[in-house]
C-alpha cells in the first residue's frame, strides 16, 4: 500500500470517524500504551518514541503499562509473538488472526479492533519478530504524521487534535530484501567532525550518542543493517563494547565493509606493522586477530564479512598471481568459517555471511574463485550507481544468495562527489530492480557517505528494499511526491517533486563536484560545452532556484529549517557551484566571485544558523581540505582559459529516446533516467520507431546515447540501428570498466557510440532501433553531417 494512501487512512483524515474506528487521541486524552516487561528492548525502545511521536503530534502523551488496565479505556497494544501476554491472550480468544505472521521475517499487522464485551477498543501493533514489531510502531508513527528524518532534517510534523485509525487489519512484510542498511562512510568531513565538536564532544567523534540516532533512524526506514564508519579518523565501532551492545539492543545487525573481513576495522585496529597483514607471511597472527572479534561479538547478530583484502581499500598482500590470490583466498575461507562454527554458530551454515566481490576481487570471481555456497556474494557497482555484475540462471541456484553494495557518495577516482547527493532515485530504481531480477534479494547495502545531505536518495534506495514491487518505470515521481507531501504538506507536494526532478536531471549531466573536466595531476582544460550550453544551462539552475524560493515562501516557519536542508541548499548550492564555475570559464569574473562568496554564505548558514546551529560543523564544500589529492577535484579558482571558438554551423538534429512513434515489444521510460531525465530502457527484439527530419541527403553520423551500464552478461552493451527499411546495424559498445572512455563516461553520465548512415534524400526518415541485450538503457540520438559530436549536451549550435 502506497504511503499516501495508508495515510489517509490512518491520519483521521476522514470528516466524521466511524464508531469502530479507533481514537488514538480524543478530547485531549491519549490512548494507553502497553508493553510487556518481558518483550524485546527494541520494543520498548520504539514504544517509547511513539510516545514522543503522539506528543510532538497532539501534546498530549500516553501512559505506559505493562499490561491491559482494567478501565474500559482504548489502549494500544504492541507486542512481539510469543513475548506479549495481552497479545497472545487476543490470538488465543480469536478476536486476532496471526495465522500468516507467525515464522514471517519482519513482518507486522496494525488492526483496529473494536471494543468487546469484557475488554475496551483496542489498537494492535503485532510484529512477527522483534524488529517486526518495531517496525510496525514506526509505521504507526509515520502514518500520524511523523517522518523518518525528524531529528535529522529536523521535519516538523503537523499539529492535529484528534488521531484516529479506521477499523480493521492491515498486514506488512516480509520484506524484498532480507538485509537492507546503509555504509557510513568517508565521513572525515562531515559525522565524524561535528560530532566530535557539536553531538558528541565527550566521546570525541561517532559513538554511542551518535549511534542511537543512527539505529533510530534505520528503524523508522525499516532497515536493519549498519556497516560502521571506519576512516582513520574515527574511533572503530567495537573498540566500544558499548557500540555493539547498543546495536543489539536495536536489533540492529551489524556487518562490516568489503575492506573489513570478520567485522574488523582494520585501519585503526590492525596495531602490527602493515606488511604483517598479509595471510601468505603471517597467517597465525591474522587468524588470531580475527578470532578476537569472533569471541566478542559471536553473540550478538551480525552478518560476517568473508575474503581478505588490503589494510584501507588496497589489494590483498603477499599473493603475486591472480592464481596466488585465489588460493589464498579460498584458504582464508575455510578458516574464517572454523572461526565461526567455534565461536558463533556449529552450523556455520546458518551463520549469515558475505563476500564482497569489489575492485580487483571481483575479476578473481570471474577467474574462478570458489566461494562456499551458503555465503551471501555481493555485486558492487561501479561507485557511480552503476552494478557491475549479474547472477546467470545458473549461478542463481546458490543457497546463499546474492545482494548488491551500492554508492550514493563516492571517494575515488576518477572523482570523488562528497558534498551533495546528485543520484537521481531514477537510476537507483533502474539498476536495482535489475538486480533483484536477476536474485539480488539478500543483501542491499547503500553507501552513504555521511548521511546528511543524502535523506533523499537514502529513504528511497531502503524503502525499494522493503517493497521493490511498489513503484514501476514512474518510481521517481511518484516517490518524490508522496515524500514531499508528507515533509511539507501535499499542497507543495507536486512542485517539489518538479523542483527536485529538475535537480537531479541537471546535476545527472554533471556533478557539482564534477565542474572540471580534467582529472587530477592533468593540466586545466575548459569544458566541452558550447557557449549556447552554458548559457542555457545556467538559465535552467537560474529558473529552478526562482521556483524553489517561491515553493520556501509559501512555507510555514517550523518547516524552513526542513526545506534548506532537504530542498533548499541542494537546489542553491549546486546551481551557486554551475554559476561560478562557468562564469568564471566565459571570463566573468566579477559574477563568478559573486556567486562564489554567496555559496560560502549559504554553507555557512547551514553550519551556523539552520535549527539553531544543530548542524555546526556538518557541511563542508568540496574539496574540503588538500588529503586524497588523486581522486578530488582542485579548489575552485578563477581560471584563465582563452575565449571558446565561434560555433560550428553544422546540421544536427537531436531525438529522445523516449520520443517514438511506435513501439513493438518492450521498452520502459524511466522517469529521472539520464541526462534527458527520461532514458529508455530496452528489452530483447523490442523494436522503436522514430520520426527524423533530415535537411540534406548524403553521409551522416547518428551518435546514440546510452548510460554508462554494465552488460547483463558479457563486455559490450549491443543494440540495432537501421534507416528506414534498410538493413540493421548492430551497435557495440565495449564497456571496458576502468578504462579512460569508461571513466569520462560516468563523469558525464553518458557513453556514445557511432553509427554510419546513407541518407538517400532530404527529409522526412524512419529510424529504428532494435533491443538485442537486455539491459541496455538509451538516453537520444544526435544525427550531424560532420564525424564530431555537435556539443557536449547533444544540442546544435545555432
Amino acid at each position: 500500500m502506497r504511503l499516501l494512501a495508508v495515510l489517509t487512512a490512518l491520519c483521521g483524515s476522514i470528516a466524521v470517524p466511524a464508531a469502530a474506528d479507533f481514537p488514538l487521541v480524543h478530547a485531549g486524552r491519549a490512548a494507553v500504551l502497553v508493553i510487556a516487561p518481558e518483550d524485546h528492548e527494541v520494543v520498548r525502545l520504539a514504544g517509547d518514541d511513539l510516545a514522543r511521536d503522539i506528543a510532538a503530534v497532539t501534546g498530549v502523551t500516553p501512559a505506559h503499562a505493562g499490561r491491559l488496565p482494567e478501565a474500559a479505556a482504548p489502549a494500544v497494544v504492541i507486542g512481539t509473538l510469543g513475548r506479549s501476554p495481552a497479545l497472545d491472550r487476543l490470538v488465543e480468544s480469536g478476536r486476532l488472526d496471526v495465522s500468516d505472521l507467525r515464522g514471517a521475517w519482519e513482518s507486522f499487522v496494525i488492526a483496529a479492533l473494536p471494543a468487546g464485551p469484557d475488554t475496551p477498543p483496542l489498537l494492535v501493533i503485532a510484529g512477527s519478530d522483534r524488529r517486526g514489531t518495531a517496525f510496525g510502531v514506526y509505521e504507526l508513527s509515520q502514518q500520524i504524521g511523523v517522518s523518518p528524518w525528524h531529528w535529522w532534517a529536523d521535519v516538523a510534523p503537523e499539529r492535529r487534535e484528534e488521531l484516529t485509525v479506521p477499523a480493521g487489519t492491515r498486514r506488512f512484510g516480509p520484506p524484498s530484501v532480507r538485509y537492507r542498511g546503509i555504509f557510513i562512510n568517508d565521513e572525515d568531513w562531515g559525522l565524524q567532525p561535528w560530532a566530535a565538536t557539536t553531538f558528541e564532544p565527550e566521546h570525541g567523534g561517532i559513538g554511542p550518542k551518535t549511534y542511537a540516532r543512527v539505529f533510530e533512524l534505520l528503524l523508522r526506514l525499516k532497515a536493519n543493517t549498519l556497516w560502521p564508519a571506519m576512516h582513520e579518523c574515527t574511533a572503530p565501532f567495537n573498540g566500544d563494547p558499548r557500540n555493539a551492545a547498543l546495536a543489539d539492543r536495536y536489533g540492529i545487525v551489524m556487518g562490516s565493509s568489503h575492506a573489513e573481513p570478520m567485522l574488523r576495522n582494520n585501519v585503526r585496529e590492525w596495531t602490527a606493522p602493515k606488511p604483517d597483514y598479509s595471510y601468505v607471511t603471517n597467517r597465525a597472527g591474522v587468524l588470531a586477530y580475527w578470532e578476537e572479534r569472533a569471541r566478542t561479538n559471536g553473540r550478538y547478530e551480525g552478518i560476517w564479512t568473508l575474503g581478505m583484502r588490503g589494510i584501507h581499500d588496497s589489494g590483498i598482500q603477499g599473493a603475486r598471481t591472480d592464481a596466488e590470490r585465489v588460493a589464498v583466498l579460498e584458504q582464508v575461507f575455510a578458516d574464517q568459517r572454523d572461526l565461526l562454527a567455534r565461536h558463533v554458530a556449529p552450523a556455520v551454515e546458518r551463520v549469515p555471511q558475505m563476500f564482497c566481490a569489489y575492485k580487483e576481487v571481483l575479476d578473481l570471481y570471474r577467474q574462478g574463485l570458489r566461494v562456499p555456497a551458503d555465503v551471501t556474494i555481493v555485486w558492487p557497482d561501479d561507485n557511480f550507481g552503476y552494478i557491475r555484475n549479474f547472477a546467470s540462471p545458473e549461478e542463481r541456484r546458490r543457497p546463499g544468495g546474492f545482494g548488491v553494495y551500492y554508492h550514493i557518495s563516492y571517494l575515488g577516482r576518477p572523482l570523488a562527489y562528497l558534498w551533495l547527493n546528485t543520484t537521481p532515485p531514477g537510476l537507483i530504481w533502474s539498476e536495482m530492480t535489475k538486480a533483484h531480477a536477476h536474485g539480488a534479494d539478500r543483501i542491499w547495502i547503500v553507501n552513504v557517505g555521511d548521511i546528511k545531505p543524502a535523506e533523499i536518495g537514502t529513504e528511497f534506495f531502503l524503502r525499494l528494499a522493503w517493497d521493490v514491487k511498489q513503484w514501476g518505470p514512474d518510481a521517481q515521481s511518484a516517490f518524490l511526491e508522496e515524500w514531499a507531501a508528507r515533509e511539507f504538506g501535499r499542497e507543495h507536494a507536486v512542485e517539489t517533486a518538479a523542483l527536485l526532478g529538475e535537480y537531479y536531471r541537471l546535476n545527472f549531466q554533471r556533478k557539482p563536484e564534477h565542474l572540471q573536466w580534467w582529472l587530477p595531476r592533468q593540466p586545466a582544460a575548459p569544458s566541452p560545452l558550447t557557449t549556447r550550453e552554458i548559457e542555457s544551462r545556467l538559465w535552467a539552475f537560474g529558473n529552478l532556484r526562482s521556483r524553489a524560493d517561491q515553493v520556501a515562501a509559501r512555507l510555514r516557519p517550523e518547516r524552513q529549517d526542513a526545506w534548506f536542508e532537504l530542498v533548499g541548499y541542494p537546489i542553491h548550492g549546486s546551481a551557486l557551484a554551475n554559476v561560478r564555475y562557468f562564469r568564471g570559464e566565459l571570463g566573468q569574473a566579477d559574477l563568478a566571485a559573486a556567486a562564489d562568496a554567496e555559496l560560502k554564505r549559504l554553507t555557512a548558514r547551514f553550519n551556523e544558523e539552520v535549527a539553531g546551529g544543530k548542524w555546526r560543523g556538518f557541511m563542508r564544500l568540496e574539496p574540503a581540505d588538500d588529503d586524497w589529492k588523486s581522486m578530488r577535484i582542485a579548489p575552485w579558482t578563477l581560471p584563465d582559459f582563452p575565449p571558446k571558438p565561434a560555433p560550428d554551423p553544422r546540421a544536427a538534429v537531436t531525438v529522445e529516446a523516449a520520443a517514438w512513434f511506435r513501439q513493438e515489444g518492450a521498452a520502459d521510460i524511466v522517469a529521472g533516467l539520464g541526462r534527458s531525465g527520461r532514458a529508455v530502457t530496452l528489452q530483447p527484439d523490442v523494436r522503436l520507431s522514430y520520426q527524423v527530419d533530415l535537411p540534406e541527403a548524403g553521409d551522416w553520423t547518428v551518435f546514440v546515447h546510452l548510460l554508462p551500464t554494465h552488460a547483463l552478461q558479457g563486455d559490450a552493451l549491443r543494440l540495432g540501428l537501421a534507416l528506414d527499411d534498410g538493413p540493421m546495424q548492430t551497435l557495440e559498445l565495449k564497456v571496458a570498466d576502468g578504462s579512460p572512455a569508461w571513466a569520462q563516461g560516468v563523469l558525464d553520465g553518458a557513453r556514445m557510440t557511432p553509427a554510419k548512415l546513407l541518407v538517400p534524400s532530404a527529409g522526412r526518415h524512419r529510424l529504428v532501433l532494435t533491443g538485442l541485450d537486455a539491459g541496455v538503457a538509451v538516453d537520444r540520438l544526435v544525427l550531424t553531417r560532420g564525424t564530431e559530436h555537435p556539443g557536449y549536451l547533444g544540442v546544435s549550435s545555432p
